[in-house]
């Protein structure tokens, strides 16, 4: 952070130029950037401060993501979307991203604000807000787009693997228990990256039928995927996860679905039991 009354021109100048490296967009019109990262402490008018900026980003924010979820999850419920939005589209999440890019380095702040040792995740939140709404204005729709899809992607998984999914693999037991009198399996597919951050490809077992496998940043994620999968499938339903996620094409190969028409025959011995079903 810097105070407004003590920063010069050239400095602010160097500043946002840094900002527009870190973040990955030029500007146009350069005074949207500084409105961005102008805190209403540190503005001679509120009017001036980032304040509205950040009313407007929060909508295309919400926007985007809705958009993203809706094409990402085409068998969801709206209630399962909802759930998902609620984590993602939040003042944590914003004030995560700015974190990561470092976005502390050039918020403009009153001269009291610059001397708090630690600051505010709240501010940190309203400039990643603002920042998009910056970059709508400058450049439209697709920079602003890009800037949220870039950053949001990983954090639309997350959510989905810790809320939505989080049953799944109890509701595929109790199908099956009540359907077939049988316990499901879980069948490692293939695995993918280095040690410290291997994703794995996993598919859900029923008697001798296997069902379409799905990726995941870890084997819990994967077999929750997988259990999503196979109850899709036994009600005549699509698999919702199928494709390469976004996370696996920065690994070698192209971590196409070794299963890629579905429901397959499989053979049993190979397939690890699972006693409970339960996380």
């Amino acid at each position: 952070m810097v105070s407004s009354s003590e920063i010069q021109s050239d400095e602010l100048e160097e500043k946002l130029a840094a900002c527009e490296q870190r973040i990955g967009y030029v500007f146009t019109d350069k005074s949207l950037l500084n409105s961005a990262l102008l805190h209403a402490s540190g503005a001679d008018h509120r009017v001036q401060s980032n304040e509205r900026l950040e009313f407007l980003g929060d909508a295309i924010f919400g926007a985007v993501v809705c958009e993203m979820l809706f094409r990402k999850f085409p068998n969801y419920l709206e209630g399962d979307l909802t759930k998902i939005k609620s984590v993602v589209v939040s003042r944590q999440t914003c004030a995560r991203i700015s974190d990561a890019l470092g976005l502390e380095d050039f918020l403009i702040v009153g001269k009291g604000m610059a001397s708090t040792p630690k600051v505010p995740r709240s501010l940190l939140a309203d400039v990643f807000e603002s920042l998009v709404a910056a970059m709508y204005l400058d450049g439209g729709d697709e920079p602003a787009r890009a800037f949220i899809v870039k950053h949001i992607v990983d954090e639309i998984d997350r959510a989905a693997s810790d809320g939505v999914m989080s049953n799944y693999k109890s509701q595929l037991q109790q199908y099956v228990q009540r359907e077939f009198g049988s316990t499901p399996a879980y069948q490692l597919v293939n695995e993918k990256g280095p040690d410290h951050s291997k994703c794995f490809q996993i598919a859900a077992q029923v008697a001798d039928d296997r069902y379409h496998p799905a990726w995941g940043r870890n084997k819990k994620e994967a077999e929750q995927k997988a259990a999503c999968n196979a109850l899709a499938q036994l009600r005549g339903e699509p698999p919702v996860f199928h494709g390469v996620p976004d996370y696996l094409k920065a690994f070698n190969g192209d971590g196409e679905d070794a299963l890629s028409n579905g429901k397959t025959r499989a053979d049993s011995s190979t397939a690890s039991q699972e006693g409970s079903g339960n996380e």
